[in-house]
């Protein structure tokens, strides 16, 4: 029992949970390589060589992206490109919630420069889920003097990166929930989201799923399926039972055959057909 001179844990604040959320998806973990241009981001070096990331920096570097995203009267002119496998999930998730457009996937070149080509856009923001990976778009953006915004690890490069969140971009659920966070951001300082209509979007949803999971979900749940359709039948819905004194009616004497048929023979192939009425 508690007593009543103890007191409850206090609530954890929108911050708090946050950096919960962060240590939960591993966001902190950097890698064994670290750049000189993130050595303001990394907090320090663990004995396995693993360079571990500021949060503090990357909550800060959070909000100010948002702050630049809200910015732009329309949304549309904020481009978000992710080639990773990881990151096409999330971004699509961003792009949906905030109205901007989302390059998943190959990276076409000439997008940002071509004009004649089909897929030619003139942004005037462009977000890359990792430099490293995105680097054609990072560098197509500085030949049109586009600012970039990136999630940066502590090895990637920061060359025509404007705006560089430091996080981990090489794990599912921590470019997952940087999006998360970020879209959040967005519609909060947009005023969509507030007190009285919180945000309710589940981090899951921008997590990277593999198919061979839903596929394994999808025949687990037709399996659970039919083993509910195999339950025997209510007793009410059964037939009655039929005594077997009812078909016991005794020998059953059959009449002759022949006696029921028209005995007029039937005419013979070759005859002549001629003499039949109708012909």
């Amino acid at each position: 029992p508690i007593s009543p001179n103890m007191t409850s844990a206090p609530e954890l604040t929108r911050k708090e949970r946050d950096f919960q959320m962060m240590l939960a998806c591993q966001t902190h973990i950097g890698t064994k390589n670290s750049n000189f241009q993130m050595e303001s981001h990394v907090w320090k070096r663990r004995p396995d060589g693993v360079y571990i990331l500021n949060l503090g920096s990357t909550y800060e570097q959070l909000q100010f992206a948002a702050r630049i995203i809200v910015a732009i009267e329309n949304p549309a002119d904020v481009v978000v490109v992710s080639a990773r496998t990881y990151g096409q999930r999330p971004i699509l998730k961003f792009a949906q919630h905030t109205g901007t457009q989302a390059i998943a996937g190959r990276f076409t070149p000439g997008c940002f420069t071509n004009q004649i080509q089909k897929e030619y856009k003139e942004p005037r923001l462009v977000i890359v889920a990792d430099p490293r990976v995105d680097h054609q778009a990072v560098t197509e953006a500085s030949y049109a003097n586009i600012p970039v915004m990136a999630f940066c690890d502590s090895d990637s490069p920061l060359n025509y990166v404007d705006v560089a969140i430091p996080a981990n971009n090489k794990s599912k659920l921590s470019i997952g929930l940087m999006f998360w966070m970020l879209a959040r951001e967005v519609l909060t300082m947009r005023g969509v989201v507030n007190d009285a209509n919180p945000w309710t979007e589940m981090v899951d949803l921008f997590f990277y799923r593999d198919p061979s999971e839903l596929e394994k979900e999808d025949a687990e749940a037709a399996a659970a399926a039919a083993e509910d359709m195999a339950v025997a039948a209510p007793s009410e819905f059964l037939a009655p039972a039929v005594p077997a004194q009812m078909f016991d009616a005794g020998p059953v004497e059959w009449a002759d055959a022949g006696a029921a048929w028209d005995a007029t023979p039937a005419p013979q192939a070759g005859g002549d057909f001629s003499a039949a009425p109708g012909w």
